[in-house]
Order: C-alpha cells, then structure tokens, then sequence
C-alpha cells in the first residue's frame, strides 16, 4: 500500500474516533458512539495488517481471536458496580501493550536513535500505567486499603525511579537497548506502584482520568517507534481526551493534580477538635417518621451515590421516579461529577435503569434549587453532600464543590449507615434536628419503604 494512500485512510479513521466520542458525550448517542469507536478500530486493525503485508498471518489471527473470546467472556461476566475497576484495568493493559511494543523495539536492536528513545519512553509510560491501573483496580475492588499510603521518603524514592527512568531512555540512545529496557522496565513498573498506592480513594475519580490519558499517550509514543502514524493519531486523541477528563474532574473536586499524585489529601485532624476529655457524641437516632411525606411532594430532586451502586438499587429508584411522576411531582437527579468511582458512573447506573436523561443534572445546573424543592432523596451519597467540604479543613474533602442537599427542607437519607463516606469525613448533615429522615440499611429496603408509602 501506497504511504500517501495510508496516511490518507488513518486521517479519515482519526477523524471518525473524534466522532465517535463526541457522539459519546451525550446520553442519548452514546451507545452509537461506542459502536462507532469500537468499529474504527477494527478497521484500524485490517489496515495496520494489510500495510504490514500480515493480513494473511494465521498466527495473528489466532491471538486476535483469542483475545476477543476473552475480552467477550469478561465483558460478558463483568457487573456494572465492578465498571471502576474493569476500567482500571483495561487502561493497565493498554499501558502493558505499548510496553511490549517498546520491549520488542528495544530487543531488535536495529532501529534508530529516535525509534530506540521512542521505544523506551513507550515502555516507562506503558509500565506506569500498568502497575498504576493494576493498584487503582485493587484499591476500588477494595481488594487492598483504599487509603493514600506513603512511606519515609516516598518522594525521594519515587524521584530516584523517575531518574531512572530517564538514564534508561538515554541509554537507549546510546544503543545500550537491553541495559535501558531492563533499567527502564524496573524502574517504570515500581513507580507506577508508589503512584498509586499515595492516591486516596475519594481521588480515584481524577487518577482513573489519569491513567486513561496516560495509556493513550503510551500508545502514541509506541506508534512513532514503529513508524505508525495511525497510532500516534489515535493514542494522541485518548491521551488528550483523557486530560482534559482529568482537568474537569480536579475543578469538579477544587483539587490541584499534583495534591492528589503526592498524596496531600490526607485528613489532618486539628489539635482543638481532638479533646480526649469529652466522650465522642453517639451516632444520632433515626427520628420518627414524620407527618410529612414524599406523597405530598410536588418537587423533588434525588441525589445517588456509590452506596447505589453497591446495593444495585438503581431499578428501585427508578420505580420511585415514576411513582412520585404519577403522584403529579416535578423528579430530577443531581448528579455530583465525582459520585461513584470513576467518571460518569451514576450516569451510566441510570441509564441501565432507564431514566430519562432529561431527568439528570449537574451540580451547577440544580445547586441553587434544593433550597426550593419540596424534598431530597439521598441513596446511598455521603462524600458529594457534606457540609463539611465548606468548613472542615485539612480534610479530603474541604473545598470540594458539593451538592446542596443541607439547603432542603426536607431529606431522606436512605444510607446503609451513618458512618463517612470514602473520604472519611463525618456528615454533619446526619445530626440535623429538623426535616430529617433516616432510613439506615440496604438501600433497596429503604427504597421498599418509601414505594410502599406512595
């Protein structure tokens, strides 16, 4: 095949990527988008394969088929609460691959000066995304503590590996190839570790973004080692796209990047809030059910949150949003752009359910109505409705935009527990005296108790 005739092809497929995840962007095209995405790279792949004279290359055939047994399995298998880690994981494993692609490289030793450098960044951003993908997944399947963990000296380690690392894209240069992937390699693989293992998980949100943008640019770098001008176009799309995620993500939190990455959202505790002498006040008592109720609501806004998704209660909810729509009340969704474990999650819990995406809106778009409505619903949110992200200082979470559900009149929180969130911050909003309602357990009971009462 031509180059010019290539060159020409991959522009049109970049351009169609950028399609599809515009469609993507909105709810209602979203599914199509995903299709469109899906089928690009697939006629990436038999493009890459007829430049590459292996069209015919049984043995490539073979693994792709492989693959997307395995690939269709787990999709089949995988439940929509473990979509955080699931997506964790698949940017890991496009990290890995440029990592094998720059590995592969560097073990030929025939390629140039620029393809051996290119080679061996490909692997130290391959190699962090994987080991970084691989501890976020753990983290948020809760296989490991989610807290930001640090060590004595943490800094100066991880600065020492990133050293490393650039000695060993240096030597790459020089030809040391095999020296440089294995120092490369080291060196890339336990920083990723310690990346991840400081990053709390009330942040995971933004380092999933991350991560996500970082195995695009893995891939794009990769490309220009083997001279592939379609993967340098497409890794470079998911690279941006995915900051551009991360930089919504650290506005929606009031976060700076480099505070999450070196773990300074660690709550501190203030010396006059830690008073031995004074007994801790218990947990407060649900109140008696009051004479008010959601079937004399006219407006109402419900807030979900990742207790949603680990009761798989969105079905429920969905059943109290038309029910409360029959009773002739207005029902709208706040969703907070951080609620869940990873962008965009209550969005696409809800869509499973079949709400409307009318009915859904961003924090900016209903904050200023809580104070108006009629009632609040909270299922399963604590971190994105705390009032103290406004005062508490020196925790995870102050400073962080959040919903004003503390402005309603009245709030029913169907929570498993009065305990905090992810971030660890006492809710303040649970010892309210007045129009509070507190229905403590799995969130499809208390979703059961509401329906029962409409």
């Amino acid at each position: 095949m031509p180059d010019i005739l290539f060159y020409i092809l991959s522009a049109v497929l970049s351009a169609l990527v950028l399609v599809g995840l515009s469609m993507q962007s909105k709810v209602k095209s979203a599914v199509a988008g995903n299709l469109v995405c899906v089928g690009v790279m697939g006629l990436a792949i038999l493009l890459t394969l007829f430049k590459q004279n292996a069209l015919l290359n049984y043995r490539l055939w073979i693994a792709m088929a492989v693959g997307a047994i395995v690939g269709l399995i787990w999709a089949k298998k995988v439940k929509m609460i473990e979509m955080p880690q699931t997506v964790a994981l698949l940017n890991g494993i496009g990290g890995l691959a440029s990592a094998f692609v720059g590995s592969i490289e560097l073990i030929k030793a025939e390629s140039s000066v620029f393809a051996n450098v290119t080679a061996a960044l490909a692997l130290v951003v391959g190699a962090i995304t994987f080991t970084g993908s691989l501890i976020a997944a753990l983290k948020l399947a809760r296989k490991i503590d989610s807290r930001p963990k640090k060590f004595k000296g943490h800094s100066f380690v991880s600065a020492l590996l990133l050293i490393a690392c650039l000695a060993g894209v240096v030597l790459a240069g020089f030809g040391w190839n095999i020296v440089s992937l294995i120092v490369c390699a080291i060196a890339a693989l336990l920083f990723g570790w310690l990346f991840a293992m400081r990053v709390g998980g009330a942040d995971m949100p933004v380092a999933i973004s991350l991560l996500n943008s970082l195995s695009g640019v893995a891939g794009a770098i990769a490309g220009m080692a083997i001279s592939n001008v379609l993967l340098v176009a497409v890794g470079g799309i998911v690279g941006s796209s995915g900051l551009l995620l991360t930089q919504i993500m650290c506005r929606a939190m009031n976060r700076h990047l480099f505070d999450i990455l070196l773990g300074k959202t660690v709550k501190v505790d203030k010396p006059a809030e830690k008073k031995e002498d004074v007994p801790a006040e218990p947990e407060p008592e649900p109140e008696p059910e009051p004479a008010f109720s959601l079937k004399d609501a006219k407006n109402v806004i419900i807030v979900p949150g990742y207790g949603m998704a680990l009761s798989q209660a969105q079905h429920k909810v969905k059943e109290l949003c038309d029910k409360l729509e029959q009773n002739g009340a207005t029902v709208r969704f706040a969703i907070h752009p951080v609620a869940g474990r990873m962008p965009g999650h209550m969005n696409v819990l809800l869509a499973e359910a079949d709400v409307d995406y009318e009915h859904l809106y961003e924090l900016d778009a209903i904050n200023d109505d809580f104070k108006n409505c009629d009632a609040v619903v909270v299922v399963g949110a604590s971190d994105v409705m705390n009032p103290a992200a406004r005062e508490a200082e020196g925790t995870p979470i102050y400073g962080m935009p959040i919903l004003n559900v503390d402005q309603a009149p009245q709030v029913i929180v169907c929570n498993f527990d009065l305990k905090p969130g992810y971030a660890g911050v006492e809710n303040p909003l649970y010892s309210r005296k007045h129009g509070l309602r507190l229905l403590l357990g799995d969130a499809k009971d208390s979703l059961d108790t509401l329906l029962a009462e409409l």
